[in-house]
C-alpha cells in the first residue's frame, strides 16, 4: 500500500510499504476513506516530537471500512464505516478506568501515527477497537465525520470542559485555527454569553463569527484592553489558550479574571513563563491536557442531530496521493487560508 511515512526531523514522503495485519485479536484493520491532517503532524515533521521514529506511517484519525476484525473485537465487523479515534485506550489499567484514556498506562492512548503506524496510509491496524473505533451514521459525510476523530473532542474536553464553560460566561480564546474555531463551535452546546476569539488573521476571525463568535479582536489591537473594556475590567471567566506559544499563553494568564480558568489546548514547542508572582493570589486554576475522547459518542450524536458545525471547518479537498500537496498545503496557511485538509481515499 502507500503511506505518508516520516524520515526524521523536516522529512516525509508517500512511499510503497507493506500492507499492514493484525497483531492482536482486539484490533481491527480499517481501508482509509478520509483523513485530515492536525496540527500535531507538523510538531512531528518539526522534531518536536522525539519519539516519533523515522520510518513511522504519520496521521491519528480518519474514517473509513474495517476489512478484518479480530476475534476479541465486538463492537465492529467488517463492512462497517467507522471513526477512527485518535485515541486507542486499552479500557484496563487504572487512567482508563478513570475515564482519562490520553493517559493509558498499558499500550494504548495516542499510539496511532506517534508509536505505532498511523492513518495516512490506504489502510491502517487500530488496536484496542472496541474503544477506538465508532460506528458512523449516515447522516454525517465522511469530511465532517473525521474532524470528531481529534480537534472536536479536543476543543470540547480540554477547553470547554476543562475550562468549565458555563451559562452566561466570558470566554476569550486566543487563536482561531481548526481548534480554535471547534472550540467556538462546542462552547455554544454550553451557552456562554459571550465568545471573544483572537487572532493575526482576519480570514479565520471571520469564521470565528460564522461559527458563533460575538467579537472578535485583531491580535495587533490590544487584545488585553478590549477583553477588560468588554467584561467592566473583570477579565474573562474562562481563557482558553490554542496557539501554542510563550506570548499567548502569558497574554491568556492576563485576561482571566479572578477565580477564572485557564484551559491550555494549545500544543507547545518551547519553554512558558508562568507568572506566578501575579497569579498566586488569583485562585486561578490552569489545566492542561491530552484528549481523552470520552465525549466522541455525544459528540457524534449532536453533529446527526445537525447542533455541531462541522463542514465549514473543511477548505481544502484531496485524493489520499496528494498527501505531499496537502501539507505543503497546510503547513502554509497564512497564504493558503487552509483549516482543516481532508484527503479521501480511492474507494470513497
Amino acid at each position: 500500500m502507500k503511506a505518508l511515512v516520516f524520515h526524521g526531523s523536516g522529512q516525509s514522503s508517500w512511499d510503497s510499504v507493506p500492507d499492514p495485519t493484525l497483531k492482536d485479536p482486539a484490533d481491527v484493520l480499517v481501508r482509509v476513506d478520509a483523513v485530515t491532517l492536525c496540527g500535531t503532524d507538523l510538531h512531528i515533521l518539526a522534531g518536536d516530537v522525539p519519539e516519533v521514529a523515522p520510518g513511522r506511517i504519520l496521521g491519528h484519525e480518519a474514517v473509513g471500512e474495517v476489512v478484518e476484525a479480530g476475534s476479541e473485537v465486538h463492537s465492529v465487523r467488517p463492512g462497517d464505516r467507522v471513526l477512527v479515534s485518535c485515541i486507542s485506550p486499552c479500557g484496563r489499567c487504572r487512567c482508563c478506568r478513570a475515564g482519562r484514556c490520553g493517559q493509558c498506562r498499558e499500550d494504548g492512548g495516542w499510539v496511532l501515527g506517534h508509536l505505532i503506524d498511523g492513518t495516512q496510509a490506504e489502510y491502517v491496524r487500530v488496536p484496542h477497537a472496541d474503544f477506538s473505533v465508532h460506528p458512523l451514521p449516515e447522516a454525517v459525510p465522511d469530511e465532517e465525520a473525521v474532524l470528531l476523530a481529534d480537534i472536536f473532542p479536543t476543543a470540547y474536553e480540554v477547553g470547554v470542559v476543562a475550562g468549565r464553560v458555563g451559562p452566561g460566561d466570558t470566554v476569550a480564546v486566543v487563536g482561531a485555527g481548526p481548534v480554535g474555531l471547534a472550540f467556538v463551535a462546542s462552547a455554544a452546546l454550553l451557552s456562554p454569553a459571550r465568545v471573544i476569539v483572537i487572532d493575526l488573521d482576519g480570514t479565520r476571525l471571520a469564521a470565528a463569527r460564522s461559527l458563533g463568535a460575538d467579537t472578535t479582536v485583531r491580535a495587533e489591537e490590544n487584545p488585553e484592553e478590549r477583553v477588560a473594556e468588554l467584561t467592566g475590567g473583570a477579565g474573562a471567566e474562562v481563557a482558553v489558550e490554542a496557539v501554542g506559544l510563550p506570548e499567548t499563553f502569558e497574554l491568556c494568564t492576563r485576561m482571566v479574571r479572578p477565580a477564572g480558568h485557564l484551559a491550555n489546548i494549545g500544543v507547545h514547542g518551547a519553554p512558558v513563563t508562568l507568572h506566578l508572582e501575579e497569579l498566586w493570589s488569583k485562585d486561578v486554576t490552569l489545566t492542561t491536557g491530552l484528549v481523552d475522547t470520552s465525549s466522541t459518542p455525544m459528540l457524534l450524536t449532536m453533529a446527526q442531530a445537525g447542533r455541531l458545525p462541522l463542514a465549514p471547518l473543511v477548505t481544502h479537498r484531496f485524493p489520499l496521493d496528494a498527501m505531499e500537496e496537502a501539507y505543503r498545503v497546510f503547513g502554509d496557511a497564512a497564504t493558503s487560508g487552509a483549516l482543516k485538509v481532508v484527503l479521501a481515499g480511492a474507494a470513497a
